[in-house]
């Protein structure tokens, strides 16, 4: 989680007295998507949609994730999380996810990290909302292509999984990954990251995070499949992936992204 920390922890405080400046967000084009997903082999194409509308920041899924996957729960890494975004009238932008939102949000208080936070009053805040994060699950992803022991790999299906019993611990696949999205197990020691709950999904369940939801924010399917409700979204609705200018083509599409969020 230290990465992902040093991004919140930065977020905030670079933004106390300034504006952000962002690049303009840009939308997958389900044309060109689909024309590719059609050329592919295999019946099978996962991806994983996330309805910002929807989430509340409750940290279920983060609860869910945990116990499902066998992350301590008391530490302070964790597969997947939520992230809070406050904009105020003034143009700040501030954002937290304190202890990855396992507990949701139980302050307005927005934590800058180390014991400091920042208190945003009601008449001040533009607007807020919710963001979960997870393995993008890349196309092309960095974390493979580092790994230099074969330890992480993609599967046909496009799910990158890794492999305990490979892993050295050395770290570069942590390095490698522009999301922030891998940690070492704290327990062994070996690295660790969202799979999309393989061992549900391709056994016909969903996913832990998926399951938890009670709001209907995450979503996981088949995008080779016409017919599932992920595959019609993507298809009729502007949706977006986080960080495309890095061209690792994320399986994880938004619904609803602020172009704040990076």
């Amino acid at each position: 989680m230290i990465t992902r920390r040093k991004f919140l922890k930065n977020a905030a405080i670079s933004i106390a007295g300034a504006t952000v400046p962002v690049a303009a967000l840009e939308f997958v084009d389900p044309e060109k998507l689909f024309a590719q997903v059609a050329a592919e082999k295999g019946a099978v194409r996962w991806a994983f949609l996330v309805d910002t509308y929807k989430c509340v920041g409750c940290g279920l899924c983060v609860k869910a994730c945990k116990q499902e996957n066998e992350i301590p729960y008391d530490a302070n890494v964790s597969r997947t999380w939520v992230e809070r975004y406050v904009m105020t009238k003034k143009g700040r932008v501030l954002a937290d996810s304190p202890k990855a939102a396992r507990d949701g949000f139980m302050t307005s208080k927005i934590d800058l990290g180390r014991g400091e936070y920042q208190d945003v009053k009601n008449e001040e805040i533009e607007k807020a909302f919710f963001v979960p994060k997870l393995c993008n699950q890349c196309e092309n992803p960095p974390c493979v292509q580092v790994c230099p022991v074969g330890a992480t790999y993609q599967a046909p299906d496009g799910v990158v999984l890794v492999d305990r019993t490979w892993c050295i611990g050395c770290g570069y696949c942590i390095m490698g990954c522009p999301y922030g999205v891998r940690f070492f197990h704290p327990v062994h020691h070996t690295a660790e990251k969202c799979n999309f709950c393989y061992h549900r999904i391709t056994k016909g369940l969903k996913s832990a995070c998926v399951q938890a939801c009670p709001f209907g924010a995450r979503q996981i399917g088949n995008i080779k499949d016409p017919n599932d409700p992920v595959t019609k979204t993507i298809r009729t609705q502007r949706v977006a992936v986080l960080k495309s200018e890095y061209g690792t083509k994320p399986q994880v599409y938004y619904f609803g992204l602020d172009e704040e969020v990076r």
